[in-house]
């Protein structure tokens, strides 16, 4: 058998490898990796991401990915959700009544409903279902690629009664489409699987409210704790109806509207929703007679906009806000705590300056004059310009910040002066009734346009800090959401169809040999199930002018 010769990497180990020409990465894997904790799951071949199942046919790089890792984790949970449905199919006989939709990611977990069928998600068909997952996860049954037409895809999937899926490849333009089969059962995933229901090992199926909850791992060897974050859910849920009740919660609706012209009215109404909720806080906040108004949610939020738009509602009912951005209140940098590798951590709760902070709003609600300090991150100092500040009746501090929500933040001020808000862009619009649009894809998308308007970074800079980012959200907000007195969805249906222009552009500059390759053509072919709109339609007041520009607001 003709040899070819692999560089290999597995984390921080590479070697050198003469397999035979046409050996799988599984082969490769199983030959000369078994005997490792941690499971591969997939790898870059000369920078390409592939499936197990990807035969070499000449001598390559190979970097092998760990389930743990982010994009192992991607695969998992789609491999998943394959696993589940086709379950279902097999505990239903293969009724094609109903639909199991997958609605959103609720914490570790995917939120689902059954539709149709007259079929309820009783404890006990959550139980079988689960008990076939074990089943089919123990008998190791392969998980197949094929490539079809996409109009073949779309008849297929026609007489199956999944109408969102057959939406979307009205609009697809590549000729071909990958379906994956598991046994009988066969469906359209965007993104790549495991090789076979043996990795599978770990997951929950749990009844929550009118539907169920695909649980994950944490970290995959671990158990598994869960517990759905109820405020999330109702926010979810809500912004679900709006999306259901503006007949566009799919990307094939969405484009159908764009194509019929109807996108404008979309807009408006939309907006005109988003407004009457920021309209509804402020009256609550005024009710409530609320001193300080604490805002926190993640990078990419529209945490600014909404800022001022809250103000502007604030003046409505007749209270005068006055914004204070807790960056003002760092610790000087000789005092700014330093992470495990020496470097500083201007993330951590401990990098904030929280005496100064709680004895300033102390003194406010109390009546006195405080001097506002303006924090200089060139010198690592803050400086005093005499920025006096007093509250008086009709006055609300805004106070925006990563650990607005954190309870030691604002430990030494009374609780009934408080009002929190968490903000996070919700992803309310799904590919179709099994694809999920990830929150965290969103928001990157918001971001890397924003970085490159405002801040003059490429996409690259942006896709590498993005992870850091990341860790630095599930350390310092997640954790705190649900402390909130309102959570407020910041996503729009349309942002994506509005802000591809803007991106398409950015990630297609990342060069081959970037980290962030494989991320920026990962997003492009993603904002390919998009279509354009013109942005002239979008209001100066929304949030995503804050990302592509061209608002009203001083940001």
């Amino acid at each position: 058998m003709e040899k070819i010769v692999l560089k290999v990497s597995w984390g921080e180990e590479k070697r050198e490898l003469s397999v035979d020409r046409f050996s799988s990465l599984k082969e490769i894997a199983d030959i000369y990796y078994s005997d490792e904790k941690d499971v591969i799951i997939g790898a870059f071949v000369d920078k390409k991401l592939s499936e197990m199942s990807f035969c070499l046919d000449k001598s390559c790089e190979v970097e092998f990915i760990s389930l743990n890792s982010v994009i192992g984790t991607d695969m998992y949970r789609r491999s998943m959700t394959l696993l589940m449905l086709k379950s279902f199919s097999s505990v239903l006989k293969g009724r094609n009544d109903y639909c199991v939709h997958v609605l959103y990611s609720l914490g570790r977990g995917y939120f689902c409903r059954i539709e149709g069928g007259n079929i309820k998600p009783t404890a006990e068909l959550i139980n079988e279902v689960k008990e076939k997952m074990i089943e089919i996860v123990s008998n190791d049954e392969p998980i197949i690629k094929e490539t079809v037409g996409t109009q073949e895809a779309a008849v297929k999937f026609s007489n199956y009664g999944l109408e969102s899926k057959q939406r979307l490849f009205k609009y697809r333009r590549n000729s071909k489409t990958n379906v994956y089969k598991l046994g009988n059962y066969e469906d359209y995933f965007y993104g790549y699987m495991v090789p076979s229901t043996g990795y599978l090992k770990s997951f929950d199926l749990i009844p929550y409210d009118d539907g169920f909850v695909l649980v994950f791992p944490e970290k995959f060897g671990e158990e598994i704790k869960y517990k759905a974050p109820a405020k999330l859910y109702e926010v979810l849920k809500q912004s679900d109806r709006w999306g259901r009740m503006l007949g566009a919660d799919t990307v094939g609706k969405v484009n159908d509207i764009v194509t019929e012209g109807g996108m404008n009215d979309l807009i408006l109404v939309q907006e005109a929703l988003m407004e009457k909720q920021i309209g509804e806080i402020a009256e609550k906040i005024k009710a409530e007679n609320k001193k300080i108004v604490l805002i926190a949610g993640p990078s990419s939020s529209g945490k600014t906009t909404f800022s001022h738009r809250l103000s502007i509602q604030l003046r409505a009912v007749g209270l005068n806000p006055h914004p204070i951005a807790l960056d003002n209140y760092f610790c000087e940098r000789e005092e700014t705590p330093k992470d495990e590798n020496g470097n500083y951590d201007f993330e951590c709760l401990g990098a904030m300056d929280l005496g100064l902070f709680n004895s300033q709003m102390k003194k406010l609600l109390n009546g006195e004059t405080v001097e506002i300090p303006r924090f200089n991150f060139n010198t690592g100092k803050k400086e005093y310009k005499k920025d006096f500040l007093s509250v008086k009746e009709d006055d609300v501090l805004i106070c925006e910040g990563i650990h607005a929500l954190n309870p030691r933040m604002t430990e030494k001020l009374p609780d009934d002066s408080k009002y929190k808000v968490y903000i996070s862009a919700l992803t309310m619009l799904n590919v179709d009734e099994h694809n999920r649009i990830a929150t965290t894809d969103a928001r990157l998308i918001r971001r890397i346009v924003r970085d490159a308007r405002t801040r003059g970074n490429d996409a690259q800079v942006t896709i590498g800090m993005w992870q850091s980012v990341r860790r630095g959200e599930e350390k310092n907000i997640f954790p705190y959401q649900e402390e909130a007195d309102v959570m407020f969805n910041s996503s729009l249906i349309y942002e994506l169809y509005a802000i591809k222009l803007y991106a398409e552009p950015l990630l297609f500059k990342v060069p081959r040999e970037s980290e962030a390759y494989y991320e920026a053509r990962r997003l492009l072919k993603f904002l390919d199930y998009f279509l354009s709109i013109d942005t002239g339609y979008v209001p100066k007041t929304s949030i995503i002018r804050e990302f592509i520009g061209g608002g009203c607001f001083d940001i």
